[in-house]
């Protein structure tokens, strides 16, 4: 049996806490998991013999499970020895809206995240996103919030409050986003660029509530139908030109709401 004292076994041995984000299938009975850690931000690793009935780790290892994790190293990736559940999140589980809602956000982590290192803030984000999710909240603010947020950790914070091309101080009246430059234009600057999004005064002022609040703090706020719709509009223009491609996720969650099951 290894000494698990010492160095050379610390050295073999990953103990991680994780969300796993996604996986897919390798080989005939393994999987390969791409998780979020808290203590390596972004990882993949490959669990052995996953997909055989009588696994014992197949369980802990779905997608949107927080987990703990033993990970040998010494491979090209890490193999998962061990898994045990901490949080399953299960009414993310139970309801095909709360599926799609918790697939968004894994979706945003995973696109927006190299295995760089870790980033805890990021991290507890998403795993009180997911737990957001799990509770009697506005969904849809629950993921502007969440937006917002995740661009201030991966350093694409949006300028809400000085025009993005002039600097001059936003006036109260409605104004125009542009992806391009990185937030919100004054109208004379607005309306001489190309690509650029009209937003109202209604929509800034809860966009820059949710980035200067707590979540217990923009939680009070409550928002029309058509409001959430504008504001998702531009969030989802300002992410996609980031990423450089579209989500997968967003047009099948505007579908369920627009044909609920």
């Amino acid at each position: 049996m290894p000494d698990r004292a010492s160095p050379e076994y610390r050295q073999r041995v990953l103990r991680l806490e994780a969300v796993v984000l996604r996986h897919n299938d390798l080989g005939e009975a393994d999987r390969m998991l791409i998780l979020y850690t808290l203590e390596s931000g972004k990882l993949t690793a490959i669990a052995k013999g996953v997909r055989k009935p009588r696994s014992r780790k197949a369980g802990h290892l779905e997608p949107f499970t927080r987990v703990n994790l033993l990970l040998a190293r010494g491979h090209e990736i890490p193999i998962i020895t061990q898994a045990e559940t901490v949080e399953a999140y299960l009414p993310l589980r139970e309801d095909l809206v709360l599926t799609t809602y918790a697939a968004y956000v894994v979706e945003l982590v995973d696109r927006f995240s190299l295995e760089e290192g870790e980033n805890r803030a990021l991290y507890r984000l998403l795993t009180d996103t997911l737990a957001r999710l799990c509770q009697p909240n506005d969904l849809d603010l629950v993921l502007r919030y969440y937006e917002l947020r995740l661009l201030d950790l991966v350093g694409f914070r949006p300028q809400l409050f000085n025009c993005a091309n002039c600097e001059n101080e936003i006036q109260p009246q409605d104004q125009y986003f542009s992806a391009a430059q990185g937030g919100v234009l004054c109208p004379s600057c607005g309306s001489q660029m190309p690509n650029v999004r009209p937003i109202s005064l209604l929509a800034l002022k809860y966009l820059r509530h949710f980035q200067r609040s707590n979540f217990a703090e923009a939680s009070r706020a409550s928002l029309s139908a058509s409001l959430h719709r504008e504001i998702e509009a531009i969030m989802q223009y300002y992410l996609t030109f980031l990423l450089e491609r579209n989500l997968n996720t967003p047009p099948f969650l505007r579908r369920l709401r627009n044909n609920p099951y």
